[in-house]
């Protein structure tokens, strides 16, 4: 049986990448270190993940004070919200071939 694997998105094959668009997609956005403490990665690891997705037009960064420290927040694009259910879909998709 030969599975279609053309929905399936490169941009989320990492785990760390599905679990960013997860939380993104749930919630209208997040910031850096609560994304960071959630999902237990270090700085680095979140932040090469989150430019990555950021390249591919996924998330948008939004960058303000509080106070006088900075805050960055992340938010799931229209573009990621649909890439992310279309994988998710192929997903569904492949589970069901598997079981039927």
């Amino acid at each position: 049986m030969k599975i279609a694997l053309t929905n399936f998105d490169k941009a989320f094959e990492n785990r760390i990448r599905l679990q960013i668009m997860s939380v993104l997609v749930a919630n209208e956005s997040y910031d850096f270190n609560s994304l960071k403490e959630l999902l237990s990665v270090t700085d680095g690891n979140l932040a090469s993940h989150l430019k990555a997705l950021e390249k591919e037009e996924y998330i948008s960064v939004i960058k303000s004070f509080l106070g006088r420290k900075p805050n960055t927040r992340y938010q799931a694009s229209a573009k990621g919200i649909t890439a992310f259910k279309k994988h998710l879909e192929a997903l569904e998709n492949l589970i069901k071939q598997q079981k039927g």
